[in-house]
């Protein structure tokens, strides 16, 4: 028996500006969810492993965000941190229907 996974609608596309971070909370969950430059949308835990910057407020280049305490260089896209520094943060599945932005718990 899988678990179930949960749909939750947490904006709509055309109110996210691209390279910008939203905070988005489910429960107990904070997520960071970016609309990126090339139109993609992804969805991270919103916390650096490293001292629990918070992610949504740094800054996107590319498909990396900068941690805005100490610039650790993190993945959107898989949540990996980048070398030389180590760790990962969990990444959500992102949908789009229509206009509607839901995250895939």
């Amino acid at each position: 028996m899988g678990r179930t996974l949960q749909r939750v609608k947490v904006s709509t596309a055309s109110e996210l500006p691209k390279n910008l971070g939203k905070t988005v909370n489910i429960g107990a969950i904070e997520i960071a969810l970016f609309h990126l430059k090339n139109g993609e949308f992804r969805a991270i835990e919103n916390r650096c492993p490293h001292k629990g910057g918070v992610l949504v407020e740094g800054m996107v280049s590319g498909e990396h965000v900068f941690c805005p305490m100490h610039d650790w260089k993190i993945s959107i896209m898989d949540g990996k941190v980048q070398k030389p520094d180590n760790g990962c943060v969990k990444t959500f599945k992102v949908e789009i229907e229509n206009d509607d932005v839901y995250i895939v718990l």
